[in-house]
């Protein structure tokens, strides 16, 4: 993950402006894995929405990410939850992330960084008072983990 946000953060059209503190959380769909990593970054580009998406993409490849199993084990997943205010049902890209509100691992992170950023309807503070955040454990508490020493 630190990998892959400096990767991001390298690119020309971006700059990682606000990572959250590292999550380590029990696996969700598949439970019969490991326990996963999360966090979000907060990301000024000049990229169109399904650049960024493109570019996520990318990354992921470039570290060996393979789509084997749907929800299951995976070494890197990047996905893009919100921009700018865009609702948009594109084939795609679906913006916001059409199941982020429901899940408190993606929730939690994107808490630390915007608890005030507007989700349909709702901050995003107010989503996580009701997200299911059983088992969520902070893994390291600084917010510049994934930067090298």
């Amino acid at each position: 993950m630190a990998a892959a946000l400096t990767r991001l953060d390298a690119d020309a059209d971006c700059r990682v402006a606000a990572v959250s503190r590292l999550y380590r959380t029990p696996p969700w769909g598949k439970t019969d894995q490991s326990h996963f990593f999360n966090s979000c970054a907060a990301v000024e580009t000049r990229l169109a929405p399904e650049a960024l998406l493109d570019l996520c993409l990318s990354i992921e490849r470039q570290m060996k990410r393979e789509r084997i199993e749907r929800w299951g084990p995976r070494t890197l997943d990047i996905d893009v939850l919100t921009y700018e205010g865009i609702e948009q049902d594109a084939p795609r890209l679906e913006l916001p992330h059409p199941r982020m509100t429901e899940r408190g691992f993606v929730l939690m992170p994107l808490a630390d960084i915007a608890p005030e950023l507007v989700v349909r309807g709702r901050v995003v503070a107010d989503w996580l008072a009701s997200a299911d955040i059983t088992g969520i454990e902070i893994a390291n508490d600084s917010r510049d983990w994934w930067r090298k020493p």
